[in-house]
């Protein structure tokens, strides 16, 4: 489906039937074998092929086909691209789509990639994103921004126009203890994954265990924990029932079933809730979508 038409259709119906959100994910290259383990199945095999657009660019033209979707990066990995240029590209898009962008990071997990894109070191992806980070605000706040860091420095410097969305927003991908420090401490929000496999958020008391976490570490940094916006990624549409821990795990079984799920996450304080809807084509996408705006979200 990575073609214009097909992004065009699924994009201008997902937001005829109400969906607020549109994202992309991040991958410049696939290396053809690699080692690294992927978070986010049992086995740490990659469930994905080797075919991704730029989700930058994606996301322009995302913005171009639309009027009122907001255009999530999910997510971005922050140290393949040099950090001035993608402050620059995303105030672009930010300008252009009249303040509709919302900037999905992570650190990144596959070694392979990060040395076929020439990324900074795999071990420094924590700290260099930090600084990435911290950058990315200067450039887009100060009226005269200069930064010194150990991956990313400037001074005297005009950076012009400032994005249309002030602050244009961050937020942290990841379910780590890390990733959610780094939320507490620099991000807008916060968007967890439910099935990661090291740190499975799928049933609401271990997504509001690590919320805690959350809330905790933005106090030690002197901040208010309602600031930051909780978005959780619920998973694929449709699962049938499946349990964990004698539980059923959140966001499986029936349309009411899910829709109760999602009152609940709300109650927790979850703001947005994110799928991936099942489909081999853009009529059987948005098949999928009307089922779940018809079944769940209108339940």
């Amino acid at each position: 489906m990575a073609v214009p038409e097909s992004i065009a259709a699924i994009a201008r119906g997902g937001e005829q039937l109400g969906f607020t959100h549109a994202y992309t994910s991040d991958h410049i290259v696939v290396p053809t074998s690699f080692e690294s383990i992927y978070p986010y199945t049992a086995d740490g095999s990659a469930p994905f092929g080797t075919s991704f657009l730029e989700l930058l660019t994606t996301l322009t033209y995302v913005a171009a086909v639309t009027s009122k979707v907001r255009l999530v990066t999910s997510v971005m990995v922050a140290p393949y691209r040099a950090p001035m240029h993608t402050a620059k590209v995303l105030s672009t898009i930010d300008v252009l789509s009249r303040g509709r962008p919302t900037v999905g990071v992570d650190v990144g997990w596959m070694r392979e990639e990060f040395e076929a894109v020439d990324a900074p070191p795999f071990e420094a992806r924590g700290r260099v994103t930090d600084e990435y980070l911290r950058a990315f605000r200067e450039l887009w706040t100060a009226d005269a921004p200069s930064f010194s860091g150990d991956h990313v420095s400037f001074a005297d410097v005009a950076f012009e126009p400032k994005p249309a969305q002030n602050p244009l927003p961050i937020w942290i991908g990841g379910e780590s203890v890390p990733a959610i420090r780094r939320a507490a401490t620099l991000g807008d929000g916060w968007y967890p994954i439910s099935f990661g496999a090291a740190n499975p958020l799928d049933t609401l008391d271990r997504f509001t265990a690590s919320l805690g976490n959350l809330h905790a570490l933005a106090r030690e940094a002197g901040r208010e924990p309602g600031d930051i916006e909780i978005t959780y990624h619920a998973g694929a549409y449709g699962r049938e029932a499946e349990t964990v821990d004698g539980e059923r795990r959140a966001f499986t079984g029936t349309d009411g079933q899910i829709a109760d799920d999602v009152k609940r996450f709300e109650e927790a304080g979850v703001s947005n809730i994110f799928w991936l809807f099942p489909g081999d084509t853009p009529d059987e996408l948005l098949g999928s979508m009307e089922r779940f705006a018809t079944g769940v979200a209108r339940g």
